[in-house]
């Protein structure tokens, strides 16, 4: 896998891809950003969950690096408190102290990744690049929906009629072999 972040023709700087990274080990975050500013990426830190909620999300596309153990809430309980806003962030976890119900948790929660440290850098890198395509392709389609809806109440309500006759038409149509 490429470690260089695919970017749109004509991006803006602030259509880079950012990478959010939540871990109480300063180090580690200072490290992680290097790691992720060296292939292109913006980065942005933080020591805590309740940090990460203060700030502001960027609107193109990013991913949430995180350590499982947090002082306060936990990793896991951060990632279920995200599902609940409608925060979705593709997660990527990184820990010291992993086992495996913990990962199997976190997959089934819709982790990118489960990371046990120290990881191999080209490691992160790929989980890095699979989570913010994930999260391009997850805001592609929600923009091609939004249009698709705005077009769809832009429409009479006659429009609406037969609209939903066509529909109807094409869903009782017999498949053809």
């Amino acid at each position: 896998m490429s470690t260089r972040p695919i970017q749109r023709s004509g991006a803006t700087p602030d259509e880079t891809p950012i990478v959010y990274i939540v871990d109480d080990d300063a180090s580690l975050r200072s490290a992680l950003s290097s790691l992720l500013r060296s292939v292109g990426l913006r980065v942005q830190q933080f020591g805590s969950a309740p940090e990460f909620l203060q700030g502001k999300l960027a609107e193109t596309a990013s991913c949430l690096v995180l350590d499982i153990r947090l002082p306060g809430v936990s990793g896991l309980d951060f990632q279920s408190e995200l599902a609940k806003a409608n925060i979705h962030l593709p997660i990527i976890f990184m820990t010291g102290h992993g086992d495996i119900p913990m990962s199997v948790r976190a997959m089934k929660a819709g982790a990118i990744d489960f990371l046990t440290k120290p990881f191999r850098d080209q490691d992160m890198l790929d989980a890095v690049m699979m989570a913010i395509e994930r999260d391009r392709k997850r805001r592609d389609s929600e923009g091609a929906l939004s249009d698709l809806r705005a077009h769809f109440e832009s429409l009479t309500p006659r429009e609406r009629e037969v609209m939903g006759l066509v529909t109807a038409g094409l869903m009782n149509k017999p498949k053809s072999l």
